[in-house]
């Protein structure tokens, strides 16, 4: 029998830009992977998002993710299997780490900072949905004036004023509107 030797290596793995919207779908899927080949994760983190020198399967920008691992040899194969008929990955790299120190391994370690990008992006998207409905009203509620400002005759036409105040951006416009106009909108 046999016996298979383990040693450390070092994957680079290369996702779209698109998985920088879903970083936590992007993890699971690599420690899945990983998993597969029954390897240890020793480090794991993101490594940067970039500009890539060429398009990849149409993607101009890329996230890469950097981690050291622990894995039979014979489990390289099964990984580079799994890693070539993902759809979310881009590339990869898989290098013998045995040389590199143990310090640097440990250095490279981001799975705290990473867990914080990952909390810190879902709350921005969950306010900016909550921002995305104040918008939409404010921009129903500006047409239902102008759309009551066309149906009065001109010289109350004139009454209206529509403006937007200095303090808020042109996309968040205060309205107001003669009495006239009010009573408009309201029938």
């Amino acid at each position: 029998m046999t016996q298979d030797r383990i040693s450390i290596y070092e994957g680079l793995f290369l996702f779209p830009q698109s998985a920088a919207a879903n970083l936590q779908g992007a993890v699971d899927h690599l420690k899945e992977l990983l998993d597969r080949a029954s390897a240890e994760i020793i480090s794991f983190s993101k490594w940067d998002e970039r500009k890539l020198a060429y398009e990849i399967k149409g993607n101009k920008r890329g996230v890469y993710f950097l981690t050291y691992f622990k894995a039979p040899a014979s489990n390289l194969i099964t990984l580079e299997r799994h890693c070539n008929l993902s759809e979310q990955l881009l590339r990869f790299l898989i290098t013998k780490a045995d040389l590199i120190p143990q310090q640097t391994i440990m250095a490279a370690e981001g799975q705290d900072k990473l867990a914080d990008e990952i909390r810190l992006r879902s709350e921005k998207s969950s306010e900016s949905g909550a921002d995305g409905a104040v918008e939409t009203s404010r921009v129903e509620s500006r047409s239902k004036l102008e759309k009551a400002a066309e149906s009065l005759p001109e010289k109350k036409k004139e009454d209206v004023v529509i403006e937007t105040p200095k303090s808020e951006s042109p996309a968040t416009p205060k309205e107001t509107a003669s009495p006239e106009v009010e009573a408009a909108t309201e029938a």
